[in-house]
C-alpha cells in the first residue's frame, strides 16, 4: 500500500511539471494588454459646481454641490437681512409665502434651482432659475376690516439659460436687479 501511495505522489509532481512548463516558456510580452488612463471622466459622472451670489439687496452667499449631468439641485439661503427681521402676522396678505424665522418674522431669502447637461464636448448647457424675497421696512394694509402693518416683501425670480465649461473656470451672470451669480464647474 505504501507503494502506491509513492507512486501517485509522484505522478502528481510529473503531472504538475508538465502543466506549469509551457506556461513558463510564454513570453512575458504577450501576457496582457496594456491599461489605457484617460485624463477625461465619464460624462455622466460627478461634477463640483460652486454657485457664489453677490447681491446688494439679497446678500452674499457660496455653495459648493457634487451632481450628475442631466440631474438638478436645489440651494436655498436664508440670512438676516441689514436691520434685522420684520415682524408679521398670518392676517398679512401673502404671509404664507414669506420666508419667516422661528419668530415668525420675515427674514430674507436666496433659492437657486441648478440643472447641467454636459455634452461631449466637455460644455455644459445649464437652466439656472433665481428666486429671492427680502424685507424693505413696512407697510400698513388692511385686512378684515382692521389696519396692521406687515413686511414689505421686495422679490426677484428670473431663469437664465447659459453655457459653460466643465474646466474649473468660472462663468458670472448679472441678474436684471444686479445681482451677480459666479458658477464654477470641475470634475
Amino acid at each position: 500500500m505504501s507503494s502506491s501511495f509513492k507512486l501517485s505522489a509522484v505522478s502528481v509532481v510529473a503531472s504538475l511539471a508538465c502543466a506549469l512548463a509551457p506556461g513558463m516558456l510564454t513570453p512575458v510580452a504577450h501576457a496582457a494588454t496594456p491599461i489605457t488612463v484617460t485624463s477625461q471622466a465619464a460624462l455622466d459622472g460627478p461634477i463640483r459646481y460652486t454657485v457664489r451670489v453677490t447681491s446688494k439687496q439679497f446678500g452674499n452667499s457660496q455653495e459648493t454641490r457634487t451632481i450628475r449631468s442631466g440631474e438638478s439641485d436645489d440651494f436655498t439661503w436664508k440670512t438676516v437681512p441689514p436691520g434685522g427681521p420684520v415682524a408679521g402676522t398670518d392676517a398679512c396678505p401673502n404671509y404664507a409665502s414669506l420666508p419667516v424665522d422661528a419668530n415668525g418674522a420675515m427674514i430674507r431669502q436666496t433659492q437657486i434651482r441648478f440643472a447641467p447637461v454636459v455634452s461631449s464636448d466637455g460644455t455644459a448647457s445649464v437652466q439656472m432659475s433665481f428666486q429671492a424675497q427680502t424685507p424693505h421696512g413696512v407697510k400698513t394694509v388692511t385686512s378684515g376690516g382692521k389696519t396692521i402693518k406687515c413686511p414689505n416683501d421686495v422679490s426677484v425670480s428670473q431663469i437664465l439659460r447659459f453655457t459653460m465649461p466643465v474646466n474649473g473656470s468660472t462663468k458670472t451672470l448679472t441678474l436684471n436687479d444686479g445681482t451677480e451669480v459666479a458658477v464654477s464647474a470641475k470634475r
